[in-house]
């Protein structure tokens, strides 16, 4: 009987959701080292990750920092790649239809990770399951092995040897592939790669990542215009 209990409870979307969680709460590990390696101690990089809890953010901020960059820089660095659980939020609040008291709550779990399990669903319910799933055991996993990784710094070395300081890179390439289906996404990304990689020479550490986004905003633009002239 317990059996069949918990074979219904682990639905496909709490499976899913459980699946996420382990992979990316592991990830945390990473983070957490490489922040104290930026100069955070391990009390601000538990602050940073329990109330920012948005892996990319994260690891922007900690990029400039440990860049020598200003706490400007990092701070609007972490909120461009912050924004995108702005426009996940409102396409959640519309799939799952959460009660007002629960939308303070949601906005905390609102990632990638969270979103992508919830989306993903057919039913409601198990959007709702998946949301919920994902986004609680990301949370908790995350700052878990965060604080693993913070507290083990010294003892990991320099996180260069593990190859710790591309995992951010390799999950910003791993969010961006699936979106490239076709040549106008593609040549935007390769227009914005161009503009970091000429930029980064020239300008403080956290200001590239700006201006790429600035440049693929004016081609995005750019190109909605002229379809729309076209038509």
């Amino acid at each position: 009987m317990s059996g069949t209990l918990l074979r219904d409870r682990l639905t496909p979307a709490v499976r899913m959701g459980l699946s996420i969680s382990i992979a990316v709460g592991a990830y945390g590990i990473s983070f957490g080292a490489l922040s104290v390696a930026a100069g955070l101690n391990v009390w601000q990089t538990m602050v940073l990750s329990a109330l920012m809890f948005t892996g990319g953010s994260q690891f922007a901020f900690i990029a400039v920092i440990g860049g020598a960059g200003t706490g400007a820089a990092a701070w609007a660095a972490a909120t461009l790649l912050g924004i995108r659980n702005g426009i996940y939020g409102m396409q959640l609040k519309a799939l799952i239809r959460p009660p007002a008291s629960l939308i303070p709550l949601m906005a905390q779990l609102t990632i990638d990770e969270s979103t992508a399990t919830a989306v993903a669903q057919n039913d409601h319910d198990e959007r709702v399951r998946g949301f919920w799933t994902a986004g609680v055991g990301v949370y908790l996993l995350w700052n878990t092995f965060t604080l693993v990784g913070a507290l083990a710094g010294d003892a990991i070395g320099d996180p260069k040897m593990w190859g710790l300081d591309g995992a951010a890179v390799a999950a910003f390439l791993g969010l961006l592939w699936p979106r490239l289906t076709s040549k106008d996404p593609i040549a935007i990304a390769i227009i914005a790669a161009i503009a970091t990689v000429m930029a980064i020479p020239l300008v403080p550490p956290g200001i590239p990542v700006l201006i790429a986004a600035a440049v693929t905003a004016a081609v995005w633009g750019w190109r909605h215009y002229w379809r729309r002239s076209a038509s």
